[in-house]
């Protein structure tokens, strides 16, 4: 997962609420939604990234 919003290059922690079209572009949430929840790139759908866990039970 990338560590920052290709947008507005705020770093992205691995629990930061972000989004990703079908080709894994990564925006913040502020850029999201301000882009409609619409890939620049690929005009595809940004979706909630998955937040990947830390640590096991």
């Amino acid at each position: 997962m990338r560590k920052v919003c290709e947008k507005c290059f705020i770093s992205l922690e691995l629990d930061s609420k972000a989004y990703i079209c079908s080709y894994e572009c990564t925006y913040c949430e502020r850029c999201s939604l301000n882009m409609d929840c619409i890939c620049p790139v690929c005009s595809g759908e940004l979706v909630a990234r998955p937040r990947r866990v830390t640590s096991l039970k």
